[in-house]
């Protein structure tokens, strides 16, 4: 089977750079461990070349020397990740992101089937809270979350959600979720890594189960899309720029088997 690419660029212009990211990649250098492939060294490997070099065939000229991390993702969950190519742009980004003026849309599979069709979720986080490095609820000390959810369509015993975290905790919507009684799905630190199948959720299912291949063997949980304020050509101008992210072809495969096993989902990602 062809190996799928680690990331894709889904959008660039001379001050920002947006990427598709692989479930399984962390966007940069994590605390306990340092090694390995990261998605940060493998853009600056394609773009940056040494200082006063020229840009390159597939180097733009306004690429000097490295990108500039904005934000994070978890390295198991797929999706946008935004990087600037100056230290004026990274600066004003990082800010909207710590000032909660980006909204942030993530698509995920949980276990379970929710009797709410909108909820939220706001308790307070505490990072790295054992030595799983798992974050965890702390009423007295945790820092202030909140996360919406609403429900997309259910299949079997997983749903299909939209979290809209307004806050930007590690591990925050898995936690949530996890609080709420329906972890994601293949979720190995705050649920369980068990694959998804489609005989868990299809009726009739008539498969070898020995034979069987996993829908989805991987965090359920993909950032869908970012809407970033003042990106919209000059910077100065104050207008929005909204960016997607497809889902993966593993998540999507799921997804599309669950609305066909439930009659049809009415909505689109």
């Amino acid at each position: 089977m062809k190996k799928q690419p680690c990331f894709s660029i889904i959008y660039e212009d001379n001050l920002i750079l947006g990427v598709n990211k692989a479930s399984g990649i962390p966007v940069s250098a994590v605390r306990w461990d340092n090694s390995g492939e990261r998605l940060d060294k493998m853009l600056n490997a394609l773009y940056a070349g040494p200082e006063g070099t020229p840009a390159g065939e597939n180097k733009p000229p306004f690429f000097s020397r490295r990108v500039f991390t904005v934000h994070r993702i978890d390295q198991d969950t797929s999706g946008i990740v935004i990087f600037a190519k100056d230290r004026e742009t990274h600066k004003r980004l990082s800010n909207a992101f710590e000032s909660r003026l980006v909204t942030k849309r993530y698509v995920a599979v949980i276990h379970g089937r929710p009797s709410w069709k909108e909820a939220a979720c706001d308790l307070p986080l505490a990072p790295d809270g054992d030595a799983r490095h798992r974050t965890i609820i702390d009423k007295y000390q945790g820092k202030k979350s909140l996360t919406r959810f609403r429900l997309l369509g259910s299949a079997g015993n997983y749903g299909v959600i939209e979290a809209l975290p307004e806050t930007g905790r590690t591990h925050q919507i898995r936690v949530h979720l996890a609080a709420l009684g329906h972890p994601v799905a293949c979720d190995p630190l705050y649920g369980n890594l068990k694959p998804v199948f489609l005989s868990s959720f299809k009726r009739g299912w008539r498969g070898d189960p020995l034979k069987e291949r996993p829908l989805l063997a991987r965090l359920g949980l993909h950032a869908a899309s970012l809407v970033l304020p003042g990106c919209r050509g000059d910077p100065g101008t104050g207008g929005s720029m909204t960016l997607q992210a497809p889902l993966p072809r593993d998540m999507a495969a799921l997804i599309k088997q669950m609305g066909k096993s439930a009659g049809g989902f009415s909505w689109a990602l």
